[in-house]
């Protein structure tokens, strides 16, 4: 038994996949399909007669979560087996998350443009400095959500592997 948050939409799952064949629920949904595997990003479905082409977008496994588009529509899964459940019945869900307080330069390079203010909240993947290094444009993003505290440089600083760009 597994929980799956589809787009947001949280339902109870039980499918059991054996040589292609998936059968069991989603939510109050009785599934039995046929799933072919076409190559490492893209499946094909036949469930009540109809056929689903589902591509795989992303993957994150340390989230259990991906992005999918079935027939041209975009999902996103997450999925919860029972021990992420019992972590979030005992409020314990977020001691794994990675507290990060800093951003450094991952290489050597030039900053191109600085795309936050300091105060400003930001969300996990949002652009914060244009970095050019070996003649190539770099987008650094942020890896998690929080406040920007401080930006330690500035446009057209050089700067090394390492170095502190800005904090949290």
């Amino acid at each position: 038994m597994y929980k799956v948050n589809i787009n947001g939409r949280e339902v109870e799952t039980n499918i059991k996949a054996e040589n292609g064949k998936w059968t069991g629920t989603i939510g109050n949904t009785l599934i039995d399909a046929d799933l072919v595997k076409i190559n490492d990003r893209q499946f094909h479905l036949v469930h009540n007669h109809q056929s689903y082409t589902i591509d795989l977008i992303k993957i994150e496994t340390a989230e259990k979560s991906m992005v999918l588009r079935i027939n041209g529509h975009k999902q996103t899964l997450r999925l919860q087996d029972q021990f992420d459940v019992l972590l979030k019945q005992l409020g314990m869900d977020n001691l794994a998350a990675k507290k990060v307080n800093d951003l450094k330069a991952p290489m050597p390079g030039k900053v191109l443009n600085i795309m936050v203010l300091e105060g400003q909240e930001i969300k996990k993947g949002d652009a914060l400095i244009v970095l050019e290094a070996m003649k190539m444009e770099n987008v650094l993003k942020s890896p998690c959500d929080g406040v920007i505290k401080k930006i330690i440089v500035s446009t057209q600083a050089v700067v090394e592997k390492n170095q502190l760009l800005i904090q949290f």
